[in-house]
């Protein structure tokens, strides 16, 4: 494959729900950057899982619908198990570019990072991104700041493209099940001694991942689980 001249075994995460007709293009995009693409279905019902199957991938199955953030972690648990040295995590939607992996792991293949997140505000546009969605991302930003203790030098709070050496992501033991990982990830890596950059990258919205995406009423149960979750630390 002509990307996959990586001398670490990189595998890619890719939670899915209800994502039949865009997963299978996700899928084979990454196995040309990747060792191995592991999918987890948090229960979609549709034909995700068949599809993500045909084009490559290893599937796992939630028995119920438990959350992105708990797809996340049961398949950084599979990768890690099956000898992962770095760990990607992808959106299974189509608006993560794969043409961005080499920007995430190569820093951690020079030795130069040990965790490396994509920021759609490093001087790169996402294209089709609402004014609305920009002035909710730039309030979370300097919440997650200012509040949940996010890396002061960080850009984008709610950013799902990032890679991760594999000591790291043992160590980075996030607990939220639903969207509040993002800034669970961060607020964790704040407090570690791994070495965490930025990287821009390109990010492109649909009306069809907007209508499933964030809205302005969800920052308000993100807030409250990562206050819960505190409680738990």
């Amino acid at each position: 494959m002509e990307d996959k001249n990586l001398h670490m075994r990189v595998y890619a995460v890719v939670p899915a729900y209800k994502e039949e007709g865009r997963i299978g293009a996700v899928v084979r995009t990454l196995l040309s950057h990747v060792d191995r693409v592991i999918v987890v279905d948090d229960y979609s019902g549709d034909g995700t899982a068949k599809e993500a199957a045909a084009a490559g991938a290893e599937v796992l199955i939630h028995a119920l619908n438990r959350g992105q953030g708990a797809a996340l972690r049961t398949g950084t648990e599979a990768a890690l198990a099956d000898g992962a040295e770095i760990v990607v995590h992808f959106d299974a939607d189509g608006q993560h570019d794969p043409d961005a992996i080499p920007q995430l792991v190569g820093p951690i293949e020079r030795g130069e990072a040990d965790i490396v997140c994509g920021s759609r505000f490093l001087g790169v546009a996402a294209v089709g991104m609402p004014r609305s969605r920009q002035t909710l991302l730039w309030t979370a930003q300097k919440f997650s700041t200012a509040v949940v203790g996010m890396p002061r030098n960080f850009t984008d709070p709610q950013s799902g493209l990032r890679a991760m050496r594999a000591e790291a992501a043992r160590e980075i033991d996030f607990l939220q099940d639903r969207m509040a990982h993002c800034s669970e990830i961060l607020r964790l890596i704040a407090r570690s001694e791994w070495r965490a950059i930025e990287v821009p990258v390109k990010v492109r919205y649909t009306k069809e991942t907007l209508a499933k995406g964030q809205k302005a009423t969800d920052a308000v149960g993100i807030v409250w689980h990562l206050f819960l979750g505190s409680l738990q630390r």
